[in-house]
Order: C-alpha cells, then structure tokens, then sequence
C-alpha cells in the first residue's frame, strides 16, 4: 500500500487524503496571474463539482463481454475527484456497426451524468481523419454544458511530428493548446499531454495517461486518466478538457496494445 501511495504522489495524485496538495508546483495558481485571463471565461456550469476541483481522475471500467468475445464494446468511464469519489459516469452511444468497421475514428456521442443521473455535460465526436500526412478533416470534439448548450470544441491541428490540438470556445477561437509527446506508446510510464497558453510559454495544466502495469495493458482497453488544472479554471475548459481526454483515448489508447 505504501508503494502504491508512492506511486500516487509521483503523479500528482494525493493519495485520495483530504487536505493533501498536489506536489506538481509546476503547474501556476491562476488568480494571481493576470496572463491567464484568456481562459478564465466565467461562464456557469449548473449544478457541477467541476468549480472546485484541481484534479480530474478518469477510470475506463473493464468491459468483460469485450474481452471474452474480443469485440469493440461502447466505453464507460467514472470521473472521480481526488479523494476517489466518483462525481460523473459518462457512457459512450455509439453504433456496432461504426465500433467494428470504423474502429477508433468511430462517431459516437459520449454522455456524462451526475450521480443522480441527470445529463451535465455531451461530448459529440463525428467521423473525422487522423493521419499525420493528411492535414484535412482532422478529429474535432463538440461539447455541451449544459447539453443542447455548446460550450466548446476540440480540435486536432495538423504537425508532423507531435499531437498538437486546440480548444476553443463556442465561436471555434482558440483559447489553450494541448501539446503530446513525440511517442504515445506509454511504455512502462505515464504519458502526459501539456495544456499551454496560445503562446505556448505557459504551461497551466496536463492530461496524463497512467500506466496502469504490464496485465491491465496487455490484456484489457481500460484506461485511467488524470487532468490537472487550476481550481478556478472556468468550468467549461474543464469540460472541454474532459472531452480531450476522451479523444485521446479513442485516438492513442484504445487498443489492448497500447500501454506496451
């Protein structure tokens, strides 16, 4: 257990203790920066934990008929917060026919609900390109908050060498950057996606993909994910942060082989 608390503390997670900080001080608390007022947009999120939180945690739940039959299964997360408490579950709607023949670039509409059950959030996601060659049509990301509502996008900007994506707000202006790794294997580590000012000499926060050990990796899909911010980052950045990930799930991670 301790090794596992060890573990935790590297990545930023804080070992789901109240009243730990988070030992990543590279990432600026944002209030007392006047450059980080582009993305502090100030628009309400109803009803949403999203506010007060600095650490989003996303766990893929293991879908068993997917492994027995080895078929594409519609991807279910939880989002916890950083104590473990799970706040959100999103479910993915998605055809069989577009899971099997359109594999990750798959569209499909992903769904996150409080514990309640009510909708707080829609991520959209069409059928787009993903090639490093072809600068047209790349992947984009819509999202909802509340749904019907569109808050923001993501969206993938072509680079030959790195994974480089924007988010916007809803008028499609670019508002962070999202900067991956030359490599997104993961192998035997985490792989971190850096959310930079438009500039990029600011970075304000990170989307990690955990490397979860050499089982879970090899022989399941299932993911966990964390998202650094600032607390009061505007919610609807949040959001939009949430819906990366889940993009960067579809697009790098998806395959049982991908941790390797």
């Amino acid at each position: 257990m301790a090794s596992k608390d060890a573990q935790n503390q590297r990545r930023g997670l804080p070992s789901f203790l109240p009243g730990v900080p988070d030992p990543d001080q590279s990432l600026p608390a944002s209030s007392s920066n006047p450059g980080n007022q582009a993305w502090q947009l100030s628009r309400p999120l109803p009803r949403s934990f999203l506010p007060t939180l600095d650490l989003i945690i996303i766990h893929q739940q293991v879908e068993l008929l997917g492994m027995i039959l080895g078929t594409e299964t519609s991807n279910k997360y939880e989002i916890k917060n950083s104590l473990g408490q799970r706040i959100y579950f999103a479910v993915e709607e998605s055809i069989c026919f577009n899971r099997t023949f359109c594999s990750t670039l798959r569209s499909c509409t992903l769904r996150i609900t409080d514990n309640s059950g009510r909708e707080v959030i829609t991520v959209n996601r069409p059928l787009r390109c993903n090639s490093c060659w072809c600068p047209c049509y790349l992947q984009e990301l819509e999202i909802q908050a509340p749904p019907g509502t569109t808050v923001g996008y993501v969206a993938q900007k072509w680079d030959p060498f790195l994974p480089k994506f924007t988010i916007q707000n809803a008028n499609k202006e670019d508002i962070l950057k999202i900067v991956g790794p030359c490599a997104t294997c993961g192998c035997f580590g985490d792989v971190n996606f850096e959310v930079k000012t438009i500039n990029e000499k600011l970075t304000i926060g990170k989307i990690s993909k955990y490397w979860s050990g050499f089982v879970n990796d090899v022989f399941t899909n299932a993911d966990n994910f964390g998202i650094h911010v600032p607390a009061d980052l505007d919610v609807t950045v949040k959001a939009a942060m949430i819906g990366a990930c889940f993009l960067f799930d579809f697009m790098f991670f998806e395959h049982s082989l991908a941790g390797l």
